[in-house]
């Protein structure tokens, strides 16, 4: 396994300059660690200091790496970062941190602050969308607009995929908790990203055998910790569609349709509480920036440009 990672994990640090404009240069991924509340923090950074912030959120399964190839081609226009998560990718916590999506956000809240993002945009994608809705609950005003990739926020949109962490969230016995190491296997987490994939050929393993990799690193215990945690994210939606109501941001919507987690119509319910909200779906499973990458790109530089309009 290691002389498979070692020049994947070079790869996670180097960052990739594909899939960019043709027109421009590639601009300049930065890596590097800020400490916050006891958290290091690494995150991926690019795009002018002074131009309109866009901050990237990851899920389950993944990390800042999943933006390898986004983050240049908004960075001609944007100021684009991307934190691991902790328990997640390069982030390092120590023992005594309490795995939960309050102390998640937490953690990315104070990030924002260290990196002076006084309003900017995000990007929600799975786990990263409780995360970025508890932002937008607090600081409502820092918010310029919202993309979520099947990010969910209505419970319509959780399939019965669900059903082991339900149990658990209902009934939180070690043993209901056991139950869901199973989503941590190297074999599981594959199947996350290739799920309701046609052409499986065309997702690069680096995802999930960094994910592994991090998971046996990192533990799995906080891993099953937030998945035990992941109701209370359910029990804040009615604070987070009364947001929505109040203050109409921009959103957009760009979900992978064959999803086995987040369903279809938890896309189509953020026009419920958002009339304005974009949604648009592709033929895809869970990661769709894994195999619809260059659509989600041209969808957002679209979208931001008309609501937040680049840097020129």
């Amino acid at each position: 396994m290691k002389s498979i990672l070692k020049p994947i994990l070079m790869a996670a640090t180097i960052g990739s300059a594909g899939a960019v404009q043709a027109a421009q240069p590639a601009p300049a991924v930065r890596y590097d660690t800020v400490q916050v509340k006891g958290v290091d923090v690494f995150y991926r950074e690019a795009g002018p200091k002074d131009a309109p912030a866009v901050l990237l959120l990851h899920g389950f399964g993944a990390s800042s790496h999943m933006f390898r190839d986004l983050i240049p081609q908004l960075a001609t226009g944007y100021r684009v970062i991307a934190p691991d998560l902790p328990g997640f990718g390069l982030t390092r916590a120590d023992k005594s941190f309490k795995y939960t999506f309050d102390n998640l956000a937490d953690v990315v809240d104070a990030f924002t602050t260290a990196k002076g993002l006084q309003r900017y945009a995000i990007y929600v994608f799975d786990y990263g969308a409780p995360v970025g809705w508890r932002l937008a609950v607090r600081h409502p005003e820092k918010i310029t607009a919202i993309v979520s990739q099947n990010g969910n926020a209505y419970e319509e949109g959780l399939s019965p995929g669900w059903a082991p962490m339900r149990t658990a969230w209902a009934d939180p016995t070690p043993a209901n908790r056991e139950a869901l190491r199973k989503f941590n296997t190297l074999d599981m987490l594959k199947w996350q990203y290739v799920e309701g994939v046609k052409d499986t050929s065309t997702v690069a393993p680096d995802g999930y055998l960094l994910a592994h990799e991090a998971i046996e690193r990192i533990g799995v215990d906080p891993q099953m910790d937030l998945l035990v945690d992941y109701g209370q994210n359910i029990k804040q939606y009615a604070q987070l569609h009364a947001y929505f109501r109040q203050h109409q941001p921009p959103l957009l919507a760009i979900w992978g349709k064959n999803d086995p987690f987040f369903l279809p119509p938890g896309a189509e319910a953020f026009k419920r509480d958002n009339p304005k909200a974009q949604v648009r779906f592709l033929d895809s499973g869970h990661f769709a920036i894994e195999t619809h990458g260059a659509e989600i790109a041209q969808a957002m530089r679209t979208f931001l440009d008309r609501h937040l309009g680049e840097r020129k």
